[in-house]
C-alpha cells in the first residue's frame, strides 16, 4: 500500500505537549477523515502549527523546530526572494560588463570561451554537491555558503578587471558559479517545499526575483556603462549591496529543510529493499532534457547575449547592455505573470508553448538584417525561456520523499548546458560567428518540445485511495 500523506492545520495546543513541529508536503487531501477538514496553510498564523501525517516508512525532509522559532510564511518566501535576487544582481552586474571586462583582459572570442567556462564548472560542482550536503545539513547552511561564494566571486572578476587578469576573472568565475549552484538547489528545494505548503505556486516568482535581480543589475550597468565608469569599481560595489540584502535575507530561512532523516523502520523491515536512483526513473530524466534545453536557452544569452549585439549586429557596448536588459525584463514578466498561466493550461502545454516561443525569438535575432528588429526579437526569446526552469523543478518536486535528490538530479541535467554551453557557444562562434552558433540552441529547444510531456503532474497517475468495507482506506487506480 502506498503511503499516504497530507498538510493539515492544526491548534497549537495538539502540539504543545511536545513544543515541535515538522513540515511536509500533500500527496492527497483528506477530506474522506471525519473531523479533518483542509485549510490554507498560508492562513496559519502564530496560534496554529503546521504538522505532519505520515506512515512509518516516510522519510523526513525537515528537522523539528520550535514554534516560537518559525518564521512566518511570508518572511520564509521574501527571504528566499532576496537571497536568488542577490544571485540575479550579481549575474547580470558582469554581464553587462562583459565587454568592458573582454577589452581589460585583452581576451578573444575563443579565450572569452575559456574565462566562461570557470562560470560552468563552478556551477556544475555546486550543483553536483549540492545534493548531498542538503541531505546532511539541510538547505540554510548551503544557502548561505552559496551566497558567500556568489558576493566573493563578483569581487574577485571586479579584482581582475582592474588588474587586467585573465585567471583571476576566470577563479572569480568559479567560485561565483560554485556558489550559484549551491544556493540555486538549496533556493529551489526550500522554494518547492513552501510551494507545497502554501498550495499555490512559488517557483515561478522565486525564479522572478531571479531575473528581477538581472534587471535592476543590467539597468545599473547600463547606466554605467554609458558614463564609462570602471567595470572593476561597478563590480565591487555590487557585491557591497549584495552582502547587505544577505545579511538581512537569511535569518529568514528555515533551518533544517532537506535533511533526510534515516527510518528505522525501514531497515527493520524484513522485505525493505534499497531505495532505486532518481536516475532510473524515465520521466525525471525527460524533464532533465526540458530542464538542459531551456537552461541553454537562458544561460547563451546571459552568457553571450551583449557580445552577439555588439560583434553580430554591430551596436554599441551601451545597446548591447539595453538588448540584455529587455532580456531580463521578458524574463522577469514571463516568470511573475507565468503561475495562473501554468494552472490554467498546465504544466507541457506550456512548457511547448514556451520552447517555440524561445525558437522564434532566436531565429529573428540570428537571421534578422535588422539590429533593431533583433533587438525587440530578445523580448520573444526571453519570455520563451522564463518558464521553462521553475516549471521543471515543480514537476521534479512531485515526489516529497526525495525532493532534494530529484531537484538536484534534475538541476544538475540542466547545468550541463552552462557547462558545455559557453565553450561550445564561442568555439562554433570563432569559425561561423556568434549568430549562427546560436542555432545549436534551437536545436536543443526542439528537442525540448517533444519532452514536456514528461512535466505532466505525477499525481494524475496515482491511485486514488477509497474506503474498503472496513472503513479504511485502499489504492485504487483511477
Amino acid at each position: 500500500m502506498r503511503d499516504v500523506r497530507a498538510v493539515c492545520v492544526v491548534h497549537a495546543a495538539t502540539a504543545l505537549g511536545t513544543g515541535f513541529t515538522e513540515i511536509v508536503t500533500v500527496d492527497t487531501d483528506f477530506d474522506h477523515v471525519p473531523g479533518l477538514a483542509r485549510r490554507n496553510p498560508a492562513d496559519v498564523g502564530s496560534e496554529e502549527v503546521v504538522a505532519r501525517v505520515t506512515s512509518p516508512n516516510v522519510v523526513h525532509t525537515s528537522e523539528p523546530h520550535t514554534i516560537d522559532s518559525m518564521p512566518s510564511l511570508r518572511r520564509r518566501r521574501y527571504s528566499l526572494f532576496a537571497l536568488i535576487l542577490v544571485v540575479g544582481i550579481g549575474l547580470s552586474s558582469w554581464v553587462t560588463r562583459t565587454p568592458a571586462v573582454r577589452d581589460a583582459v585583452e581576451a578573444s572570442t575563443a579565450q572569452m570561451g575559456l574565462i566562461l567556462f570557470g562560470l560552468s564548472v563552478g556551477s556544475m560542482a555546486g550543483v553536483v554537491s549540492s545534493g548531498w550536503f542538503v541531505r546532511r545539513w539541510g538547505t540554510r547552511p548551503v544557502i548561505a555558503v552559496g551566497t558567500v561564494c556568489v558576493i566573493a566571486g563578483t569581487a574577485l572578476v571586479g579584482l581582475g578587471a582592474l588588474w587586467s587578469s585573465a585567471p583571476v576573472v576566470f577563479a572569480g568565475l568559479l567560485v561565483f558559479g560554485i556558489g550559484g549552484g549551491l544556493g540555486e538547489i538549496g533556493l529551489n528545494i526550500s522554494g518547492a517545499e513552501l510551494e507545497r505548503l502554501i498550495g499555490r505556486p512559488v517557483l515561478p516568482i522565486l525564479h522572478g526575483s531571479f531575473s528581477l535581480g538581472t534587471v535592476i543589475g543590467a539597468l545599473v550597468g547600463i547606466g554605467l556603462t554609458a558614463i564609462d565608469f570602471s567595470p572593476a569599481w561597478h563590480l565591487l560595489l555590487a557585491a557591497l549591496i549584495m552582502t547587505g540584502l544577505t545579511l538581512w535575507a537569511l535569518p529568514g530561512v528555515v533551518a533544517g529543510t532537506g535533511i533526510e532523516v534515516s527510518v528505522r523502520a525501514r531497515s527493520a523491515t524484513p522485505t525493505a529493499q534499497p531505495r532505486p536512483s532518481v536516475w532510473r526513473d524515465r520521466r525525471l530524466v525527460l524533464i532533465g532534457v526540458v530542464v538542459l534545453a531551456m537552461a541553454f536557452a537562458e544561460g547563451s544569452a546571459n552568457d553571450w547575449l551583449p557580445l552577439l549585439m555588439v560583434d553580430g549586429h554591430d551596436v554599441s557596448a551601451t545597446s548591447g547592455s539595453l538588448v540584455f536588459a529587455g532580456f531580463a525584463a521578458a524574463m522577469t514578466v514571463g516568470r511573475f505573470l507565468g503561475g495562473p498561466v501554468v494552472e490554467r493550461f498546465g504544466r507541457p502545454v506550456v512548457l511547448r508553448l514556451s520552447a517555440v516561443c524561445a525558437i522564434a525569438g532566436i531565429a529573428v535575432v540570428v537571421f534578422s538584417p535588422n539590429a533593431a528588429v533583433a533587438g525587440v526579437a530578445v523580448v520573444l526569446w526571453g519570455l520563451g525561456a522564463s518558464l521553462g526552469f521553475p516549471v521543471a523543478i515543480s514537476a521534479a518536486g512531485d515526489d516529497p520523499d526525495r525532493a532534494s535528490e530529484r531537484v538536484s538530479a534534475v538541476a544538475t541535467i540542466g547545468y550541463l548546458a552552462f557547462l558545455v554551453g559557453p565553450p561550445l557557444l564561442g568555439f562554433v562562434g570563432e569559425e561561423v560567428g556568434l549568430r549562427l552558433a546560436m542555432m545549436i540552441v534551437v536545436g536543443f529547444l526542439v528537442v525540448a518540445a517533444f519532452a514536456a510531456g514528461a512535466a505532466r503532474p505525477r499525481g494524475s497517475e496515482l491511485p486514488v485511495p477509497t474506503p474498503d468495507r472496513s472503513g479504511a482506506s485502499r489504492g485504487t487506480t483511477a
